[in-house]
């Protein structure tokens, strides 16, 4: 049960006030929050995306960051890992631990989770193409650990559309693709239920230049798409619906975001329900809010410190259920300690100090925030409609309608910042000549060979007659309709490569061709 709260001025505050409509949370359509009593029952997910060089180097910050006190882990991976290459391929030079943690193989999970329990913890992971191999490591490691896979949470992001459309880590053409993430759907209701299968992305399609309505339009699109392929599958909404979740970003105009927030759960939750969801689980919208990348400037650095505070509050205000929040310095390199550190203060701060979590949906009944998520709601719902009239998500991407418009989107808004429409401290207004230089992170490019000496080592001591085996079976499993996932675990668990399982999968369904 919720402690009472009373502010300074003794005032005992509410946990929900109500009036108008007398929407009230944790009721359809979710609206004012998917919680009746949201932050007063638990705070948001403090994670800080983490992972770079070495599984050896991403393990002790991630140690750091716990003993600073995150209270769930984001792994970011390197290119090479996201698009399925060893560090050892060509195609892997000048990019391995880069901008995040290289992970070959099975060997390389066991060190970056080190000391680290994962049934006492929850991790995120932004992974897509290769989502279901490094899952598949991820279980292959509780195991070891002795863990009960049915208490093992977390999320895998796993959502190739937004890739086709706004972020390029794409392996396999569009309907593989799809095949692959309704097969972990399916996997995972049966090995991993506590599992979020996948963050439904509108962060990087807002990175790319789309708006805050397309943002939202596009994703929920998305979104749609795959319960469709998941209901084509068989699958029971009731279920897969309960783990599904989004990824949204946070901007600085706050209003707009916290409206984006509030329509995207009224909208989800219609939509759930018209696609036959009747339990209030599955029509849920949950979602991690990551603030804003594409807002970080190089000049005057510091004064990402406020962008990202504000940007933190407005998806509190929201509803968000999880956090990351960007150090100050992420416009020049990876964050460096000291950033990291106060990114992960930032939410402290929201959570302890402000205010703002002691009762739910505080701006609810604003006359502009009101009007505001009615607007988006509006405009978001004639996109999604013009979608569904070209064939769904899926064809608009094929056909490049939706990269078209938010290429559109960012030509307008860098127009606008040129042309002074658009004020950006510190870029095009209140400059200043630049003191000393920010101190920043950088990744040493001898971690490649570091990288290569230790799947040398790997493939000479596994048993390679078993990895052959394990990888003719998924070939096998590919190119009928079994389940895939069995498969890549037990290629994963004898020691298989990375490289080696996307390549068996890459000679199967091929590569896909940008339009």
């Amino acid at each position: 049960m919720s402690q009472s709260k009373i502010n300074s001025s003794g005032i005992d505050i509410k946990t929900v006030y109500t009036g108008g409509n007398g929407e009230m949370p944790g009721q359809f359509p979710f609206t004012r929050g998917v919680k009746p009593d949201m932050y007063r029952g638990r705070l948001w997910t403090m994670r800080q995306y983490a992972g770079f060089s070495t599984a050896e180097a991403s393990n002790e910050r991630y140690h750091y960051l716990l003993n600073q006190g995150t209270t769930g882990l984001s792994v970011a991976f390197d290119l090479p890992t996201q698009i399925g290459y060893d560090s050892s391929h060509a195609m892997s030079e000048g990019e391995v631990g880069k901008v995040g943690v290289a992970i070959d193989s099975l060997a390389d999970m066991e060190i970056l989770f080190k000391g680290i329990q994962l049934q006492d913890v929850t991790t995120s992971m932004t992974i897509n193409a290769t989502a279901s191999t490094l899952l598949a490591m991820y279980v292959a490691l509780a195991k070891k650990q002795g863990a009960d896979l049915s208490k093992i949470g977390g999320t895998i992001q796993n959502d190739i559309l937004k890739e086709y459309a706004a972020r390029g880590t794409y392996i396999y053409p569009v309907r593989p693709s799809m095949r692959i993430i309704t097969d972990i759907f399916e996997w995972c209701s049966k090995e991993l239920p506590k599992w979020n299968t996948i963050s439904i992305s509108g962060y990087h399609i807002r990175e790319a230049g789309s708006t805050a309505v397309q943002e939202l339009a596009f994703t929920l699109a998305n979104g749609k798409a795959y319960v469709e392929a998941a209901l084509e599958k068989g699958l029971n909404i009731d279920v897969f619906g309960k783990r599904l979740s989004f990824f949204f970003n946070a901007h600085n105009d706050v209003f707009e975001e916290i409206a984006k927030f509030r329509a995207a759960r009224r909208i989800w939750a219609n939509i759930m329900k018209d696609l036959g969801a009747t339990q209030p689980e599955a029509m849920m919208l949950r979602f991690h809010t990551q603030t804003g990348g594409s807002t970080l400037t190089a000049q005057q650095p510091e004064n990402n410190i406020v962008r990202v505070a504000i940007q933190a509050m407005a998806a509190v205000l929201g509803g968000t259920q999880s956090l990351h929040t960007n150090g100050f310095d992420e416009a020049l390199s990876l964050p460096t300690e000291k950033a990291a550190r106060i990114a992960l203060r930032t939410q402290q701060i929201i959570a302890q100090e402000s205010g703002i979590t002691h009762t739910v949906d505080p701006l609810a009944g604003s006359y502009y925030v009101e009007e505001l998520t009615n607007e988006l709601e509006k405009q978001a719902l004639s996109l999604i409609q013009n979608i569904e009239q070209m064939g769904g998500a899926v064809s608009a991407v094929e056909k490049g309608w939706i990269q078209e418009e938010i290429a559109r989107s960012a030509y307008l808004a860098q127009r606008q910042i040129e042309n002074k429409d658009q004020i950006v401290v510190g870029v095009n207004a209140y400059q200043m000549k630049e003191e000393d230089p920010q101190p920043t992170f950088r990744i040493d490019d001898s971690i490649r060979t570091q990288q290569m000496n230790k799947i040398n080592q790997v493939k000479a001591s596994r048993n390679n007659a078993e990895v052959e085996k394990s990888l003719a079976h998924l070939k096998e499993a590919a190119l009928g309709s079994s389940n895939l996932m069995p498969h890549i675990l037990n290629c994963v668990e004898n020691y298989a490569t990375l490289g080696e399982i996307a390549d068996v999968l890459r000679g199967v369904f091929g590569e896909y061709q940008g339009v």
